[in-house]
């Protein structure tokens, strides 16, 4: 049981945080492409961080549940519909048998992401569910997914603790420049003074030549000492290579392994979202940081993950407990205009009610 697609989409593929320990083998990371949104989504339905995702881009499938389950859609916002009223974004929700999940115009933001709890039933390849499209791997055959294509839930949950309480604000994805904070290096020397200069200050626009495994940006030309050319070293996720010819490209989750060109900077881990984001057109600016600030930037962000995984998780009094028929409004303790949430189960259906105090 999980979902039917009567539609693929434009691109959809099943992505996990990446498959980590191989690159020495030649074999990319691939994952997540916006990995701050890919998390969030996991939080949300109670996976770990890691637990593959669909990753949904630009145009969004369609699909049907045959099961019930709790999601969460993230990222972009793709104007996604459940059973024609629209979905929210950065919230649990729980589905049923029959549900369908449909996607319209883009309105901001190029990857949104459908976290399902208990993730799919997918079997891993090199240790991740993640797709790499170039080598045919992982996910569902190593490719996007289209119409007739069906993923089974691996262990889905009807309810979560908490299912009302799980909402974060919705990233916005809107603004059409962005600016990217940077670490200089590791061949920031390989460029002359007037060329980093040109690199800070220029103004850059997103190209079509972009996909999953890099952006290419069109701009100022930066200058090298002498060219492009390196004896091929590893790459990160975010570096910002220069060939020769002197536009960047930044690099993403399913970039090569090693490559020969100079990189000026890496774009620090919290502002990979701004270009993984960013569609054809979008207009990118650098700025450096020192590394200390992109460390505690970092730090930050896993905090705040923890605290959204310990709230969703803490019990929170007496919430769900059953509601008694002819309960006084001071048994529950309510005073002032409050209001208290409970859930009831009856009949095998579960019922969500909200008691409020209202004064004549």
């Amino acid at each position: 049981m999980g979902m039917k697609f009567r539609s693929g989409g434009f691109l959809t593929t099943v992505q996990d945080a990446g498959r980590t320990g191989y690159q020495q083998f030649g074999v990319p990371v691939s994952g997540a492409m916006d990995p701050r949104s890919f998390v969030l989504g996991n939080l949300l339905v109670g996976n770990d961080e890691g637990e593959a995702s669909l990753e949904i881009t630009l145009m969004g499938p369609m699909v049907e549940f045959t099961a019930a389950n709790v999601v969460a859609l993230t990222g972009a916002d793709l104007s996604a519909t459940l059973n024609g009223v629209p979905m929210p974004r950065y919230r649990a929700v729980l589905v049923k048998p029959g549900d369908l999940l449909a996607f319209g115009m883009q309105k901001s933001g190029c990857r949104a992401y459908l976290a399902a709890a208990g993730g799919f039933d997918i079997e891993p390849v090199m240790g991740s569910r993640s797709t790499y499209l170039k080598a045919k791997i992982g996910g569902l055959q190593g490719r996007k997914l289209g119409k007739d294509d069906f993923l089974g839930f691996r262990a889905p949950a009807a309810t979560l603790p908490n299912l009302d309480l799980r909402a974060v604000d919705p990233e916005d994805f809107s603004a059409s420049e962005r600016v990217l904070r940077v670490v200089l290096g590791p061949q920031d020397d390989a460029f002359t003074e007037d060329g980093r200069k040109t690199f800070l200050s220029g103004t850059y626009t997103v190209t079509n030549q972009s996909d999953r495994m890099g952006s290419r940006l069109e701009g100022p030309v930066v200058e090298h000492v002498k060219d492009g050319n390196i004896i091929s070293d590893g790459i990160s996720f975010g570096a910002v290579q220069i060939p020769s010819e002197g536009k960047p490209i930044i690099m993403l989750a399913d970039r090569q392994t090693t490559g020969g060109y100079t990189k000026i900077a890496n774009v620090i881990t919290v502002d990979l979202p701004r270009i993984t984001q960013s569609k054809p057109g979008d207009i990118i600016r650098f700025e450096a940081v020192s590394i200390e600030e992109a460390q505690e930037l970092y730090l930050a962000q896993r905090t705040r993950f923890e605290e959204l995984r310990r709230s969703f998780e803490e019990k929170r009094g007496d919430a769900r407990a059953p509601v008694a028929p002819g309960i006084a409004l001071a048994a529950l303790g309510l005073s002032g205009g409050e209001e208290r949430v409970f859930h009831v189960e009856l009949d095998g259906h579960d019922y969500r009610c909200v008691v409020r105090e209202i004064k004549s």
